[in-house]
Formats: structure tokens, C-alpha cells, sequence
């Protein structure tokens, strides 16, 4: 098994996000409206997004890079600080038109009572100004993960993916939207059931599944294309096969962020030399280890390797 992820690079370009959790106690109902009343006890800051892709790689000791755009504040402060703590390398650029993108989360008896998200699209200089800088640190990169969670940070996409499987490298994709012809070409695309869906319908059996994702996967000149299926497990379709793994049965406390577990440690598999049913089953025991953990989480090289 393909354990050594220290030599991995690995760029991730997205949607840079700043998670916070705010805990507290709950013990009684406003009289203002039939909403709880959180007493706020503790805070906590952690990277989401793009960022949170990054983090976890780091965690399994891989070379971690951050290309996205925060704004000039405070929580984009905070997102550098934290990337600095994580020992990743960061690549920020600041966009004085925007803030930072944040989902504020209040949790009260390890329950999720509300979310409170602030987001602003990046402004078309700033977004100029990262192709270019993508470019230039491709050498400094074996493998490219770009993390789109429809923000506004991947506009150039599919300049991205050109230029990047141009220089040899491997790019996998998180996918969003309506419309995965901008990931046209690149190395493997990491959809949901319900991010498929949105793409080629609904499907009624395994065969009709199959056939429904390896024309995509045709389609658009994909090495690979692998369907997270949460309580289902992972499938990956490749030229003429396919590979299931099954879920880890766990108890399930926190999906939030187990997408961005996944595909970092595809990556780092992949950027070690690992086939793709051994990249793929250390991925699926990832997302199987994060999802018993609160909020965006991440997992260790001991922890799934155990060493």
C-alpha cells in the first residue's frame, strides 16, 4: 500500500471559504419568537471550502498549496493565519472589492441550529490575476485539485485545466453547477448523486447508472469519473470498467466537508503512485473516518494508515 505522501505537491484552487462555529448551551425558548435561545460559550475558526481541501491534504503530509481570493478583512487574516498554522503554502490573492466568504454556524447541543453564510463574487481583475498566477506555479505542482463550489473563483476553469494537463499534471475536479462541459478534459471529476443527477437525470437501475456516467465521462474526455454515494459508497468509471467500494459502516455524525476529505486523498494517493482502486478505497475509508467527526474535520496519516 502506497503510504508515503510526504513527496506529494499538490496545488488546490477553489472557492476559499473561513468556517466558524459558535457553541452554546440551549435551555430555553425566546420569548420573541419559537426559536431557541443559544448561550454562546466557545468559538471556533476553521478553513472551508478550497481551504478545508488544502488542510486535509496537509494532514496526511503532503506538500499543500492554496491558490484563492479572499478579501482584505478580518476573517481573510484569519484564513492566512490559519493556513500558516497548517503548514500550508498559501497563495491568497485579496480582493479589496469583497469579503471574505464565510459560513457561520451556531451549534447548540452538538445539534447544527442555524448557518449564516456571507458571500461576494471576486471582481474580474482579481480573477485575471489568478490564471496568471496558476500558470506560473504549475511546475511547482504534481497534482492539481480544483474545488468549485459555484462561488465564483473558478471562472477560467476550463483555461485551468488546459494549461495544467498541458504540463503533465493530474487534475481532479469537485464539481458544481449545471454544466460540467467546462471540466471537459481533465483528469477525473468527483460529483455527488445529486450533482449527477443535475447532469444526466435520474437513473432506476445500476446498468442505466453506468451507462448514464460513462457517456458523460466519454463525453467529456475524462480519465475517470468518481461518484461519491454517501450511505452507498464510492464508484469509479473508468475506459470499459468500473469499481464499487462500499461505505465504511460508522456512525455518521457530520457530513460537512466529507467531499473535500475525499478528493484531497485521492490526490495525494495518486500523486504517491497509487492505482486508482487503491486511491480510491483509502479515500472512501477517509470520508468513512471524517464523517463521525463535527463540522469540517480532517483525518491523520496515523489514523488511516495507522502509523
Amino acid at each position: 500500500m502506497t503510504t508515503n505522501l510526504e513527496q506529494v505537491r499538490l496545488l488546490v484552487v477553489g472557492d476559499v471559504m473561513l468556517d466558524r462555529y459558535w457553541f452554546g448551551d440551549v435551555s430555553r425558548i425566546s420569548p420573541e419568537a419559537p426559536v431557541p435561545v443559544v448561550r454562546i460559550e466557545r468559538r471556533e475558526a476553521r478553513l472551508g471550502g478550497a481551504a478545508n481541501v488544502s488542510r486535509n491534504a496537509a494532514a496526511l503530509g503532503a506538500q499543500a498549496g492554496l491558490l484563492g481570493i479572499v478579501g482584505n478583512d478580518e476573517a481573510g487574516d484569519e484564513v492566512a493565519a490559519l493556513l500558516a498554522g497548517g503548514g500550508i503554502r498559501s497563495y491568497l490573492k485579496r480582493d479589496q472589492a469583497i469579503s471574505t466568504i464565510i459560513k457561520l454556524r451556531v451549534i447548540g447541543r452538538q445539534q447544527q441550529m442555524v448557518r449564516i453564510d456571507f458571500e461576494e463574487a471576486p471582481t474580474d481583475t482579481v480573477l485575471r490575476d489568478k490564471l496568471e498566477q496558476f500558470k506560473a506555479l504549475l511546475a511547482d505542482y504534481d497534482v492539481i485539485v480544483l474545488s468549485d463550489y459555484a462561488k465564483g473563483s473558478l471562472v477560467a476553469v476550463a483555461d485551468m485545466i488546459a494549461a495544467a494537463r498541458a504540463a503533465g499534471k493530474v487534475v481532479m475536479v469537485d464539481p458544481k453547477g449545471d454544466d460540467f462541459s467546462r471540466y471537459a478534459g481533465a483528469t477525473v471529476l468527483t460529483p455527488n448523486k445529486s450533482e449527477l443527477k443535475r447532469i444526466v437525470g435520474a437513473w432506476h437501475s445500476e446498468e442505466q447508472l453506468s451507462a448514464k456516467a460513462q457517456a458523460l465521462r466519454a463525453e467529456l474526455k475524462l480519465d475517470a469519473l468518481l461518484l461519491t454515494r454517501s450511505e452507498e459508497g464510492m464508484t469509479l468509471y473508468t475506459d470499459g470498467a468500473q469499481y464499487h467500494t462500499p461505505a465504511q459502516a460508522r456512525e455518521v455524525f457530520d457530513v460537512s466537508g466529507a467531499g473535500d476529505t475525499v478528493i484531497a486523498t485521492m490526490a495525494c494517493m495518486l500523486g504517491a503512485g497509487a492505482g486508482w482502486q487503491e486511491a480510491v478505497e483509502t479515500a472512501n475509508r477517509a470520508g468513512g473516518i471524517v464523517v463521525g467527526k463535527l463540522g469540517t474535520a480532517t483525518v491523520t496519516h496515523a489514523e488511516l494508515f495507522g502509523t
